[in-house]
C-alpha cells in the first residue's frame, strides 16, 4: 500500500477513528528494533498488549524495549503519516534547516538595505521637498475645492427642492382654486336646483290641494242639491272616456296573488261584482287558508258550513279565533280531511265532544291551538291518539286540565313530534307535571310559559332532564325563575332567551350565558332590576348575537356599553333597546357609531343625558331604519343632523319638548320615505308639521301626533289630501279638532285601520263617519255614547 493521499474520505477516516496508523506503526518499530526469532508470535503478543492497555495511550514504541528504544527528539506525531499520506505538513530536520537558513538570510537583506539607507547622503534633499511641498499645495487645493463644491452643490439642492415645492404650492393653490370654483358653482346649481324642487313640491301641493278641496265642495254639493242634467251629461262623457279594462285578463298567478292579500269579507264581496269576478273568486288555492276571525261579529253559522262543505278538499288552514260556533259548526270542521292548521282560541263554545269529532277525521294536524278554552283531560287523551304528527300545540290559559292529563300525552303513539309548546298562564301545572312532559315530548325545542307566577326553577329543572334540544325560552311573568334555570339548562344548546320583570336574575345569569350558549342570538331581558354593567361585560364575546333588549335595566352605564361594545358581539348586533338606561350618555352612543355597522334598530328612550352630541354620532351608523329618541334632550338642531340621515323609515320623540315645528320640517325634508312618526306629547307642535308631512313623506302609514293640542282641522285636512296610506293615526289630545276631520279623513285615508281620539271633545258621536274597515278608540264615555248611537 503506497499511500492513501487520493483515498476517498471515508477510508481515511476509518484509519484515523481505529489508530490504525498507530498500531501499525508501533508493530513494525518493535520488528524493526527487536528483530524478534517468531515475528508473528511477536506480533500477536504485542496486539494483546495494545487491547489490554488500550489505543488512547498507544504511543509508538510500546512495542520496544526500554533498553532499545533510540534517544530522539519526535519532531511529528508518527513516523508513519507519511507512510500512509495522513501528514498535511510533515517537519522534518532537513525542512527545519531550509527555513531557518531562508529566514535568517531575509532578516539580514532587510537590515543592509536599512542601513544603506541611512548611511547614504542625500544628494537632492531640497528637489525632494520642493516635489513634496507641490504635492501638498495641490492636495490642499483640491481639499479646498472639493469644499466649495459640496457647499455649491447643497445650495443648488436647496434651491431646486424650494422651486419644487413652491411650484407644488402653487399648483395645489390653482387647484384648490378650481375645485372652490367648481364647488361654487355646484352649490349655486344644487341651491337652485333645490329651491326649483321645493317650488314645484309646494306648487304639486298646492294644486293637489286645491282639487282634494274642490273634490270635497262637489261632494258637499251632491250631498245638498240634487245633480243637474248637464252635470250628469258631462259625467257620462266623463266615464265613456276611460278605456274599459277587464282584470280577468290577468294571469292566474297575479290574480292569485291579489286575492290572497284580502280578508274573506272582502273577497265575499269581490264574488258579488259580476260573473267575471265570481270566477276569479273560486279559484281553490285562494281556499287553503280560511281566517273566521275577522268576520265573527257578522257571519253566521250557516255560511261556515256551507264553506267548509264547498271547499273541504283544499282547506289547509282554518282560523276560528275568537268566534263564538255551535256544536254543529265545529263539528263541520271535521270534513275538512286535509286540514294542516286549526286555530279555535278564545272559542268559549269548543268543548272536549267537538275536539272528539275534529281529531277522528283530521288527523294530519301540524299546528293546533287552544288557547283559552274550557278543554279537559278529555282533550288531553285525544291529542296522542289521532295528531300523530302534532308539532305546534298551544294550551295557554287552559285551566281545566290536571297533571294527568299532560301524562296522557304518552298514550299511543305519543307527542313525540312536538317542537313548539305554549304553556302560559296554566299555573294549575306542578313539578310532576312539567316531568310528564319531559317523558312524553322529548323533542320539544321552542317552549313559551308566560304569566305563570307558579314557574319555579324546578319546574323547569324537571322539565329539562330528558328535554335536551330545547333552543328557545320565552318566560315573562315567571317571578320566581332564578339563575339556576340557566343552570339547569345548560345542556341545552339556547338561541332565544326572553325574561320580563324578573327581580331574582343577577349578573351570573349572564356569565352563564357566555360559557353554554356560545350560538344564542336574541335576548331579551326587559325590567329586570339585578342586572348591572357585568352582565354587558360577559356577552360581548357571543358572536352571533343580533337581538338584545335591554329596557328598564336601569343600573346599565357608560362602561357595561363600552365592554359589550368592546367584543365581537357588536359586529352583528341588528337591534338594541336600551330604553330608560337613565346612566347611558353621548359617550356611549360615539362608541356604538364605531362598532356596530349593522344596527337596524335603537331604542334609546327616556335616556335623560342625551344631547344632539349624541344624535350627531347616531348619523355615522347607516343601517339604522328605526330609532326611538323619546324623552331625551333633542332640540331642533338635533332633528337637523338626524334629516343627514335620510334612510330613517320610523321616528319616535315622544315627550320632546324642545322641539318645534322647525326642527320637524327641516327632518321631513330630508327624509322621504319616512313611514312611522310619533310625536306625541311636544306641545310646541302646530299644523306646520302636518303640511310638512303631507307636502315631503306621503308614504307615512302611522302617525302619532297625541296630546298636541295646536292642531287643527285645518292641518288633519292636508293629510287627508296627501298622505293616503296612512293606516294608524292617534289625535288624543288634540282638543281643537271637531267632526270636520272625520268627513276628511273619510274622503282621503281610505286604508286607515286604527283611529285613538280620546279627549276630543269637539267630536260628536252623533253619527258615524268613518270606513267600516277602521277601528276608532275613543275615550271611555264617548265610547258608551257612541255604541248607544
Amino acid at each position: 500500500m503506497a499511500s492513501l493521499r487520493f483515498a476517498s474520505p471515508r477510508l481515511r477516516n476509518y484509519f484515523k477513528e481505529n489508530y490504525i496508523p498507530q498500531v501499525c506503526e508501533a508493530l513494525l518499530c518493535g520488528l524493526l528494533a527487536t528483530c524478534p526469532e517468531d515475528p508473528l508470535k511477536y506480533l500477536e503478543e504485542m496486539i494483546i498488549a495494545i487491547m489490554e492497555n488500550g489505543l488512547e495511550s498507544l504511543l509508538w514504541d510500546i512495542c520496544i524495549d526500554p533498553s532499545m528504544k533510540p534517544k530522539i527528539r519526535r519532531l511529528s506525531e508518527t513516523y508513519l503519516e507519511q507512510l500512509f499520506g495522513l501528514d498535511d505538513q510533515l517537519m522534518t530536520p532537513e525542512l527545519m534547516i531550509k527555513a531557518c537558513t531562508f529566514y535568517t538570510g531575509r532578516l539580514l537583506k532587510t537590515h543592509f538595505c536599512i542601513w544603506r539607507e541611512t548611511m547614504t547622503p542625500r544628494t537632492n534633499e531640497v528637489e525632494i521637498l520642493a516635489e513634496q511641498m507641490e504635492r501638498a499645495r495641490e492636495y490642499d487645493n483640491f481639499r479646498l475645492q472639493k469644499c466649495v463644491f459640496h457647499h455649491w452643490h447643497s445650495y443648488v439642492k436647496h434651491q431646486k427642492e424650494q422651486r419644487k415645492d413652491i411650484l407644488q404650492r402653487i399648483q395645489q393653490i390653482i387647484y384648490c382654486r378650481r375645485l372652490v370654483t367648481i364647488l361654487i358653482k355646484w352649490r349655486d346649481k344644487a341651491k337652485q336646483k333645490y329651491k326649483k324642487r321645493e317650488d314645484e313640491l309646494m306648487l304639486k301641493h298646492e294644486l293637489q290641494f286645491k282639487k282634494w278641496k274642490s273634490k270635497v265642495k262637489v261632494n258637499v254639493n251632491a250631498k245638498e242639491e240634487s245633480i243637474s242634467p248637464e252635470h250628469c251629461v258631462s259625467e257620462v262623457s266623463l266615464i265613456s272616456e276611460i278605456p274599459e279594462f277587464d282584470i280577468s285578463e290577468f294571469p292566474k298567478r297575479a290574480l292569485l296573488q291579489i286575492f290572497s292579500n284580502l280578508s274573506l269579507r272582502d273577497v265575499v264581496i269581490c264574488s258579488q261584482v259580476s260573473r267575471s269576478w265570481l270566477l276569479m273568486t273560486q279559484m281553490s288555492s285562494l281556499w287553503n287558508g280560511i281566517d273566521f276571525s275577522t268576520v265573527k261579529n257578522i257571519i253566521t253559522d250557516k255560511y261556515i258550513v256551507s264553506i267548509l262543505q264547498r271547499w273541504r278538499l283544499n282547506v289547509l288552514r282554518l282560523n276560528f279565533h275568537g268566534c263564538l260556533l255551535r256544536l254543529k259548526t265545529l263539528r263541520s270542521v271535521s270534513l275538512c280531511r286535509n286540514l294542516q292548521e286549526l286555530n279555535v282560541s278564545d272559542c268559549p263554545t269548543l268543548t272536549d265532544e267537538s275536539m272528539r269529532y275534529i281529531s277522528e277525521s283530521c288527523s294530519g294536524v301540524l299546528y293546533l291551538n287552544l288557547s283559552n278554552t274550557t278543554i279537559t283531560n278529555r282533550t288531553m287523551r285525544l291529542l296522542p291518539r289521532h295528531f300523530h304528527n302534532l308539532q305546534n300545540l298551544s294550551l295557554a290559559y287552559c285551566r281545566k286540565f290536571t297533571d294527568k292529563g299532560l301524562q296522557y300525552l304518552n298514550l299511543g303513539n305519543g307527542c313525540h313530534k312536538l317542537i313548539y309548546l305554549d304553556l302560559s298562564g296554566c299555573t294549575q301545572i306542578s313539578v310532576q307535571g312539567f316531568r310528564n312532559i319531559a317523558n312524553s315530548c322529548t323533542g320539544i325545542m321552542h317552549l313559551t310559559i308566560n304569566d305563570m307566577p307558579t314557574l319555579t326553577d324546578n319546574c323547569v329543572k324537571a322539565l329539562v332532564e330528558k328535554c335536551h334540544r330545547i333552543t328557545s325560552v320565552v318566560f315573562i311573568g315567571a317571578p320566581h325563575i332564578s339563575d339556576c334555570t340557566f343552570k339547569a339548562l345548560s345542556n341545552c344548546d339556547l338561541r332565544k332567551i326572553r325574561f320580563e320583570g324578573n327581580k331574582r336574575i343577577t349578573d351570573e345569569c349572564f356569565k352563564l350565558i357566555d360559557q353554554n350558549y356560545p350560538n344564542i342570538n336574541h335576548i331579551y331581558m326587559a325590567d329586570c332590576k339585578g342586572i348591572t354593567d357585568g352582565s354587558l361585560k360577559s356577552l360581548s364575546p357571543l358572536k352571533q348575537l343580533t337581538v338584545l333588549n335591554l329596557a328598564n335595566c336601569v343600573r346599565i352605564g357608560d362602561m357595561g356599553l363600552k365592554q359589550f361594545l368592546d367584543g365581537p358581539a357588536s359586529k352583528k348586533i341588528r337591534e338594541l333597546n336600551l330604553s330608560n338606561c337613565i346612566y347611558l350618555s353621548d359617550a356611549s352612543i360615539a362608541k356604538l357609531s364605531e362598532c356596530c355597522s349593522n344596527l337596524n334598530y335603537l331604542s334609546l328612550r327616556n335616556c335623560e343625558h342625551l344631547t344632539d352630541l349624541g344624535v350627531e354620532h347616531i348619523v355615522n351608523i347607516f343601517s339604522l331604519v328605526s330609532v326611538d329618541l323619546s324623552g331625551t334632550d333633542i332640540t331642533n338642531e338635533g332633528l337637523m343632523i338626524l334629516s343627514r340621515h335620510r334612510k330613517l323609515k320610523e321616528l319616535s320623540l315622544s315627550e320632546c319638548d324642545k322641539i318645534t315645528d322647525v326642527g320637524i320640517q327641516l327632518f321631513c325634508k330630508g327624509s322621504p320615505i319616512l313611514e312611522h312618526l310619533d310625536v306625541s306629547y311636544c306641545p310646541q307642535l302646530s299644523d306646520d308639521i302636518i303640511k310638512a308631512l303631507a307636502i315631503y313623506c306621503i308614504s307615512l302609514t302611522s302617525l302619532s301626533i297625541a296630546g298636541c293640542p295646536k292642531i287643527t282641522d285645518t292641518g288633519m285636512e292636508m293629510l287627508s289630501a296627501k298622505c293616503h296610506y296612512l293606516h294608524i293615526l292617534d289625535v288624543s289630545g288634540c282638543i281643537l279638532l271637531t267632526d270636520q276631520m272625520l268627513e276628511d279623513l273619510k274622503m282621503g285615508c281610505k286604508q286607515l285601520r286604527i283611529l285613538k281620539m280620546q279627549y276630543c271633545r269637539l267630536i260628536s258621536m252623533s253619527r258615524p263617519l268613518l270606513p267600516l274597515t277602521a277601528v276608532v278608540l275613543l275615550s271611555s264615555v264617548a265610547l258608551n255614547h257612541y255604541q248607544q248611537v
